[in-house]
């Protein structure tokens, strides 16, 4: 039974992980083998026919957090929060349930030593 297009909701799975200790993997076997196993994950998401975006972050170091004060605009460099885990990179994924995204966000590397956070994404209202 195939799902019509109509019934599939998008998806983000959000990769937590720890950045530092990211950075500190080696140019080696140990970061070829996160690198190869992100490819063969995205493979599956597209073999499947389910995703349609996913990147990874650059660091915390390069992000800008922007807010909104008494009507002036405040920047400061770096994330908001100081935690264990930072976000990292994301798929968008189409599929029928959050019972299918949840087996998709399981299956991510990352979910072994971090954490996946799996959000419905809104849709805007059409203007046209």
């Amino acid at each position: 039974m195939s799902v019509k297009k109509d019934s599939l909701v998008q998806y983000m799975i959000l990769i937590y992980g720890n950045e530092n200790e990211f950075a500190q993997l080696a140019q080696g076997p140990a970061k070829e083998r996160m690198y190869a196993a992100f490819e063969q994950y995205s493979k599956d998401l597209g073999a499947a026919g389910v995703i349609r975006a996913g990147g990874e972050l650059k660091p915390t170091s390069a992000a800008t957090t922007v807010r909104v004060r008494n009507g002036k605009l405040v920047t400061t460099d770096g994330p908001f929060a100081e935690t264990k885990e930072q976000l990292g990179g994301y798929y968008i994924i189409d599929v029928p349930d959050l019972d299918e995204a949840i087996k998709w966000a399981a299956r991510c590397p990352v979910a072994q030593s971090g954490s996946i956070e799996v959000r419905p994404l809104g849709v805007l209202p059409d203007k046209a």
